[in-house]
């Protein structure tokens, strides 16, 4: 099957311009007017549109077991809703339960993953550590493609990393050629204040905001930095929700460390008022972590984006519906905690970001793809218009507008929390694998059609990291009595 994209103007994160795109064999094959192209091609006309690396969103968790319940959604539906949305692959987290064998988990979610619609890859979180962990993390990276592990500093008695297992992954991640990467809240900060929260008889979603505080973000955010750079290897931070850990990050970038910083759609647009909404389903359904914060942080937060100190935009799209989150009807710390949002992120950021001038379009392109790729090692592969890349690929109308809500959204759950918000900013068409999986409003998306996508390890940077390391230690001083 081949497909010519035909009249369109093509934006990168460096340039724009415009060119015919032909694609075969799940490939971009050329690029440029008036192609040679085999009978029998399909022709897409792009006409006004935009030709779009598709997006690629680096937080997700499709089907995750997690307190108490599993996710709504599962690996199909959750990339389906994504190529609704102009994303064409995702990087979603093997979660093992503490003292379950890495491995295990893994090939778990793997069998899980092999339903996906459009491409895949993983992170693999740390809960726990021996040396058959550290004996594991050579196994994932050296022959299963996976070039970073996740390191949540939050809840507490179940899947928390302690400090010492944080400096023993970020050193084997150095060692290996892999990234590590933290979830930022102090794990026991919070299971502090949650229990005073309750004691003092607020038990309903208001009090989620109150239990994580800015300053819980910030200081296990400059604890995760501090570490690694004591360690010397770099840094993904997920998740970044607050000015106070967006400001770690930009000290530790302004010092040279090399620290990246993720944001999601939802804390970009969504304040904490929310979780003072009379209906407690509607409170509950903004229940994550980190939670959604004020004005001032929003602020911040694109400021971090529009200079470069934060790099990729996420959604960290973890479903559960309004049964699910009545789990916590008598105690807000346990409701499951976890949104929606891979259907609509690029609309809502090109609503909010390049539609009022604080992105430009080639941004854009930046902050949902090309930097994904890039931090991730999959560039040119993913990310990128150009001969040999992989044809993921979405057709964009910066004209067209959307209303989201969740009667009409492929996401599956009963709940959007950009729900009646009209977007300027639509997929038109959405290519994975040189084909067609949303065109017109219609998904076209195939069972099990996505892909597993290895990570190499990352070269050059981390050797020299590492030699870096040797030549800075101390070196023993001889003394005489």
């Amino acid at each position: 099957m081949s497909i010519l994209i035909k009249g369109g103007t093509i934006v990168t994160a460096d340039l724009s311009y415009r060119s015919d795109v032909y694609c075969a064999e799940g490939k971009i094959q050329a690029i440029g007017e008036n192609l040679d192209v085999p009978a029998g091609c399909e022709v897409v006309d792009a006409g006004d549109l935009l030709v779009m690396p598709g997006g690629i969103d680096p937080h997700t968790h499709m089907q995750l077991p997690f307190m108490g319940t599993v996710a709504s959604e599962d690996f199909f539906t959750g990339t389906s809703a994504g190529a609704a949305g102009g994303t064409t692959s995702i990087i979603d987290f093997v979660i093992p339960s503490p003292q379950q064998p890495i491995m295990e988990a893994y090939h778990q979610w793997m069998e899980w993953a092999e339903k996906s619609a459009t491409d895949y890859s993983f992170h693999v979180a740390i809960t726990w550590w021996d040396e058959s962990v550290y004996k594991d993390m050579g196994t994932l990276v050296h022959e299963h493609g996976i070039n970073s592990f996740k390191h949540f500093m939050a809840y507490k008695n179940a899947i928390m990393c302690e400090d010492e297992t944080l400096v023993n992954s970020f050193s084997r991640c150095l060692e290996l050629g892999a990234m590590p990467t933290v979830h930022a809240e102090n794990g026991d900060l919070v299971f502090h204040l949650q229990k005073k929260i309750l004691e003092r008889g607020i038990t309903g979603p208001e009090g989620h905001p109150l239990s994580r505080p800015p300053e819980v973000e910030g200081e296990a955010a400059n604890r995760a930095i501090r570490i690694a750079q004591a360690l010397n290897v770099p840094l993904y931070c997920v998740h970044v929700s607050c000015e106070e850990s967006l400001q770690a990050i930009t000290r530790a970038r302004n010092e040279g460390q090399r620290v990246y910083g993720e944001v999601l759609a939802g804390h970009l647009e969504i304040d904490e008022s929310v979780y003072q909404h009379e209906d407690w389903d509607y409170a509950a359904g903004h229940v994550m972590s980190p939670p959604f914060r004020s004005k001032k942080h929003q602020d911040a937060l694109w400021k971090g984006l529009q200079s470069g100190n934060l790099q990729t935009t996420a959604t960290d799209h973890c479903c559960f519906c309004a049964d699910q989150k009545a789990m916590g009807k008598d105690n807000f710390s346990m409701i499951p905690n976890g949104t929606a949002g891979i259907e609509d992120r690029m609309s809502v950021l090109w609503d909010s970001g390049v539609t009022s001038g604080k992105l430009t379009p080639n941004e854009f392109v930046g902050v949902t793809s090309t930097n994904a790729a890039k931090i991730f090692n999959i560039y040119p592969r993913k990310g990128s218009i150009s001969v040999g890349a992989d044809a993921d690929i979405v057709l964009w109308d910066p004209n067209g507008t959307r209303t989201i809500s969740a009667k009409t959204h492929h996401q599956n759950i009963d709940f959007n929390i950009f729900e009646g918000r009209t977007v300027k900013g639509i997929a038109v068409h959405t290519l994975s694998q040189g084909k067609l999986v949303w065109t017109n409003g219609e998904l076209r998306t195939v069972r099990g059609a996505g892909k597993n996508i290895k990570r190499p390890a990352y070269g050059s940077t981390f050797d020299a990291m590492q030699k870096s390391t040797v030549l800075n230690e101390p070196q023993a001083v001889n003394r005489t009595k």
